[in-house]
């Protein structure tokens, strides 16, 4: 089981906005492009890397999401209490 993963998310305000974005991904948008262009987070500006990170950093519903993941993939919509996330696992340790 992972110990830590390195992840980059987008997080709009409603789920149809993330369902949207996940659409465009399949499509072939590249997820950076799309973090910096519609990601209400600080870290769009850095196509959504938040880095490393472990358990008990990121909010329950978010942590569970990523954790769940494997290297390479994208998950989402996940709800939080800051929004609707989609998150690429770029790394896992």
């Amino acid at each position: 089981m992972a110990s830590k993963v390195n992840a980059a998310h987008i997080l709009v305000k409603d789920e149809a906005k993330a369902k949207d974005l996940l659409a465009k991904m399949k499509d072939g948008k590249d997820f950076g492009q799309l973090a910096g262009t519609y990601s209400e987070c600080p870290s769009g500006k850095n196509g959504g890397s938040l880095g490393w990170f472990g358990r008990g950093q990121m909010v329950k519903e978010f942590e569970d999401a990523a954790f769940k993941a494997k290297k390479g993939e994208t998950v989402g919509p996940v709800k939080t209490q800051f929004g609707w996330h989609l998150i690429k696992i770029t790394d896992v340790k």
